[in-house]
């Protein structure tokens, strides 16, 4: 009996929490402000609590906490859209740590931020040296965003004053060895079109495509289910296995 009740209750927490995060929208999981990431834990573990305690008459008192959870999190979420105030409580705000290559000390104490994790998110923004740096920004999310100083840029088309084609974004139109019609409708193309292309790359059974796209420039890109490479890079410390060359390959009997 407990298991049907642990398994009822599970099934109950796993709708709400899938129907809640959904009406909460993607800043649960996208943008994790602080906030957000100490809301998610303790979202979660109100979930764990209605799913697995089997107590008389507390499954609905636990359901019912996660409901009104769900809901001031809603309404944060609508302050924190609608009200700058709110938005700065609940969001917080960027914090300039580093001026024209100078690190503002003060403003890194007050976040407790140090040295160490600084030149970390430098490094993972390829920037070596922080003399380098104009502004780097402690956003709200945890994350740095770094503007480098102009002469330390990379260069850029607009720098040289050339032209550049347009460049969209890649649309997939197989994925596990299915058609995505509808994308190749709002390409004005048909499957017709897309076997032509696959045949000219060697590929006569649509099954065999694991991923296929449609560059902007018009040309398909397209993965096969089986890989032909001989020798994979593996760059894991694994032990290795045998691998044989095409060469003993073709001598084998």
């Amino acid at each position: 009996m407990k298991f049907v009740e642990v398994f009822l209750q599970t099934l109950l927490a796993f709708f709400a929490i899938l129907i809640y995060t959904r009406i909460l929208g993607k800043q649960q999981i996208g943008q994790l402000t602080f906030f957000e990431y100490i809301n998610g834990i303790t979202f979660g573990s109100i979930a764990a609590v209605l799913a697995t305690d089997t107590a008389p008459n507390q499954t609905w008192m636990h359901f019912l906490g996660l409901t009104l959870f769900a809901f001031f999190t809603w309404l944060a979420g609508y302050a924190v859209l609608v009200s700058r105030p709110a938005r700065k409580l609940i969001s917080g705000e960027p914090t300039v740590v580093v001026h024209n290559g100078k690190i503002l000390e003060e403003n890194m104490k007050k976040m407790r931020y140090n040295f160490d994790e600084l030149a970390m998110q430098l490094r993972q923004k390829n920037v070596f040296d922080i003399a380098d740096v104009e502004y780097a920004i402690m956003e709200p999310d945890g994350d740095l965003s770094v503007l480098l100083k102009s002469q330390k840029r990379p260069l850029t088309p607009s720098d040289l004053k050339l032209s550049t084609k347009y460049e969209g974004v890649p649309t997939e139109l197989i994925e596990d060895g299915e058609i995505l019609f509808q994308n190749l409708r709002q390409n004005h193309l048909d499957e017709k079109w897309l076997i032509q292309q696959l045949q000219a790359q060697g590929i006569q059974d649509i099954s065999q495509v694991d991923y296929a796209v449609l560059r902007s420039n018009g040309t398909l890109y397209v993965n096969t289910k089986e890989d032909d490479i001989i020798n994979p890079v593996d760059i894991t410390d694994a032990p290795e296995s045998p691998v044989k060359t095409e060469k003993e390959e073709q001598d084998r009997p």
